[in-house]
C-alpha cells in the first residue's frame, strides 16, 4: 500500500524520469509549487547543457529553468531514492530500458505514468507492467492524462490536466503540486480507463492525419472524430467498464486535441502517410516518437482477443502493420462511419 503523502505539497519529493518534451513540460509545472524537483534525464549529455545553459537542449528549449530547485540525475535508482513522487514520462518504447536498472526500493513510492503508449516488449499498459514485472499495484500508481501538448505548457497557455490515482489524499496532492495558474487540474479514480484512452487517442490521431494527407476535409474529420469516440467507450466498457463519462476532457478533450492539433506528432505521422510516405520513412522523418504507431500493434491484438469491430482501429493497423493502401481504406471507413 501506498504510504501517505505529506499534507503540504511544499514538502513532497517529487521525480521527473525523462528529458522529452512532455517530461520537460512536467518540470516546468512542478517547479511552479516544490522546493526542489529530481529529473532523471537521458545522459551526461542533457544534464551537462541544462546544468550549464538552463534550458533541455533539445526540447522546449525556451523554457528556462531555476537550477538551484533542479537536481538533475542520470541515475533512475538516485531518482527513485529522494523522491516520494516518481513520474515517468520517458516514450513507453524506453520505459522498461529505465526501468530495468531499478534497484533501490520502491514500494512506498507513488509512481505516476504521464506516458501515452504500449511497453512494447510487454504488449502491455504501463499500469499492467509495472503491477506484474515490480508488483507495483494500484494504489502505488496514478496516470497523468490530458488535453495537454507540451509545446502550449511551454507557452504557458490555459491547459487542462486529469490526475487518476486510487487515493483521495493522493489526489489532492498531486493536483496541488501540478497546477499553477496556466495548469488547471482534475482529479478522477479511473485509472486504467484514462490510460487506456490516453493510448487509444493517439491511435485515432494517426487516422485523422492520415485522413487529412488524403485530402478529405473538416467535415469527415468531424464525423471520423466523433466515431472514433463512440468507439472509445466501446473498447474501454469491453476491457474495464467502469462508470466513467467519456465526454470529460481526458477521453473527448485529449482526442479533439491530438486529432486536430498541428502540434500533435500522431497526427503529423499519419498526414504523412496520407501524402504518400511510406510508413517507415514517415516515422524516420519524425523527431519524436509517435506513441500510436507502437499502440495501434497492441490495441489491435486485444480487439482481435475481445472480438470486437472497431473499424477505425481495424484501418489504421491494416495501413501500419499490413502496408494496405490507405486511400483504398479509407474509402472503406467512409461506409463504415455514421
Amino acid at each position: 500500500m501506498a504510504k501517505k503523502l505529506t499534507k503540504s505539497s511544499k514538502n513532497v519529493r517529487v521525480g521527473v524520469l525523462g528529458s522529452g518534451s512532455f517530461a520537460t513540460a512536467i518540470v516546468k509545472m512542478l517547479l511552479e509549487n516544490c522546493k526542489t524537483v529530481n529529473w532523471c534525464v537521458r545522459n551526461e549529455f542533457v544534464k551537462g547543457a541544462i546544468e550549464q545553459r538552463g534550458h533541455n537542449p533539445t526540447y522546449l528549449t525556451t523554457v528556462s529553468f531555476n537550477l538551484k530547485k533542479l537536481k538533475i540525475t542520470t541515475d533512475i535508482n538516485e531518482l527513485v531514492s529522494n523522491s516520494d513522487v516518481v513520474i515517468l514520462a520517458v516514450p513507453s518504447i524506453y520505459l522498461a530500458e529505465s526501468m530495468e536498472k531499478l534497484t533501490c526500493e520502491y514500494q512506498d513510492k507513488l509512481f505516476c505514468s504521464a506516458i501515452k503508449g504500449i511497453v512494447p516488449k510487454h504488449n502491455d499498459i504501463v499500469a499492467h507492467y509495472l503491477r506484474d514485472e515490480f508488483k507495483i499495484g494500484f494504489k502505488n500508481q496514478a496516470v497523468i492524462a490530458g488535453p495537454c501538448h507540451a509545446e502550449e505548457v511551454a507557452m504557458e497557455r490555459l491547459s487542462y490536466l486529469t490526475v487518476a490515482v486510487a487515493e483521495q489524499e493522493d489526489a489532492e496532492i498531486l493536483q496541488e503540486i501540478l497546477s499553477s495558474c496556466y495548469i488547471k487540474v482534475n482529479t478522477s479514480s479511473d485509472i486504467l480507463g484514462n490510460e487506456y484512452s490516453a493510448i487509444l487517442k493517439n491511435i485515432y490521431a494517426i487516422g485523422a492525419g492520415i485522413a487529412s494527407g488524403l485530402g478529405y476535409g473538416d467535415n469527415f474529420i468531424a464525423v471520423y472524430v466523433s466515431n472514433a469516440i463512440r468507439e472509445m467507450e466501446t473498447f474501454l466498457e469491453a476491457i474495464y467498464p467502469e462508470p466513467r463519462d467519456v465526454n470529460d476532457s481526458a477521453y473527448l478533450g485529449d482526442l479533439i486535441v491530438t486529432a486536430y492539433s498541428l502540434f500533435s506528432r500522431n497526427r503529423n505521422l499519419g498526414n504523412l502517410i496520407g501524402k504518400g510516405y511510406t510508413v517507415k520513412s514517415a516515422i524516420q522523418s519524425m523527431s519524436m516518437v509517435a506513441e500510436g504507431y507502437y499502440a495501434t500493434n497492441g490495441i489491435y491484438a486485444i480487439c482481435k482477443e475481445k472480438k470486437l469491430k472497431l473499424p477505425i482501429i481495424n484501418a489504421v493497423y491494416d495501413i501500419l502493420y499490413e502496408g494496405k493502401n490507405a486511400e483504398k481504406q479509407f474509402a472503406k471507413l467512409t461506409d463504415k462511419l455514421t
